[in-house]
């Protein structure tokens, strides 16, 4: 009788969050942020691969409710298999409208993505790691879907190694690259885009031969963080299935206590009026 009872009580509590809500402000976004979750990307080298995602759900929220209902958007990401595949983005955000009577949903998935790399005279394997991040849109039945790689980098100034008798500074720099696109772009790619536009890639694991080979071919290809930001857009350029960009270098400088920075970003496809359908879920 007294869990008939609980059952009672717990159908009657109030749906505080349905309340109405005299400010009459509508919030352009509202959930939940930090979610760790296990997602599986396609890999193109090794089919696929397995990761943990920081994930961030947030929906748009009428000016007539005072709150949206936190525990949907778990429900919501626990109802998906044990991992979330990018081909799912798209459900997800479509169960978000619904659930959350929302016209835009929206879902930031960021997660570190490894790459083999082979150090360049020895051969040693081992494996980097770079920051991905899916940020994916649906306002009404319109989507949009941006993916960002982060790729450390290594650059050396060509004015240092022009006006120096001995050498020339050199630093670990960052490349953020953002794209949509309209078929196909892999993650690998535009690692390979961010490496080959720096005076010299990383690797995790160099020897001594290896170590003279990257220090001499930096020397050998300096460039500004300028130079690096055109070279990566040049490159980007000649992917026709790449329909916007925007491009960002840090340079983490070794003789100064400050960062250079360079950024370029191409015409986006959404201020001319209409929204183009640029959701690939073919990862």
């Amino acid at each position: 009788m007294e869990a008939v009872s609980t059952e009672k009580s717990v159908s009657q509590l109030p749906d505080t969050q349905n309340q109405n809500d005299i400010r009459q402000l509508p919030i352009d976004k509202v959930g939940v942020k930090n979610l760790k979750y296990p997602i599986a990307v396609k890999d193109k080298d090794n089919e696929v691969q397995h990761t943990i995602a920081t994930i961030a759900m947030t929906v748009d929220l009428p000016k007539e409710f005072k709150g949206t209902h936190m525990s949907r958007f778990v429900e919501i990401l626990q109802s998906e298999d044990r991992e979330i595949h990018v081909d799912s983005i798209e459900k997800i955000l479509s169960e978000m409208q619904k659930k959350l009577h929302a016209d835009t949903s929206h879902i930031e998935i960021e997660f570190p993505y490894f790459k083999q790399k082979f150090a360049p005279v020895t051969g040693k394997p081992s494996l980097l790691d770079y920051v991905v991040k899916f940020h994916a849109v649906r306002k009404k039945s319109k989507k949009d879907f941006v993916m960002t790689v982060k790729v450390p980098v290594t650059t050396l100034c060509p004015c240092s190694k022009n006006i120096s008798k001995y050498g020339a500074h050199n630093q670990r720099g960052e490349a953020t690259i953002s794209v949509r696109f309209k078929d196909t772009v892999w993650i690998e790619d535009i690692i390979s885009v961010a490496e080959s536009s720096a005076s010299s890639e990383l690797y995790p694991l160099l020897k001594r031969e290896d170590e003279k080979f990257v220090t001499e071919r930096a020397y050998e290809n300096p460039v500004f963080v300028e130079d690096l930001v055109r070279n990566i857009v040049v490159k980007l350029k000649e992917n026709k299935n790449i329909t916007w960009y925007s491009v960002e270098a840090e340079n983490f400088e070794s003789i100064h206590n400050h960062n250079a920075y360079a950024h370029i970003e191409s015409h986006n496809p959404f201020t001319n009026g209409h929204q183009e359908e640029l959701f690939i879920n073919r990862y």
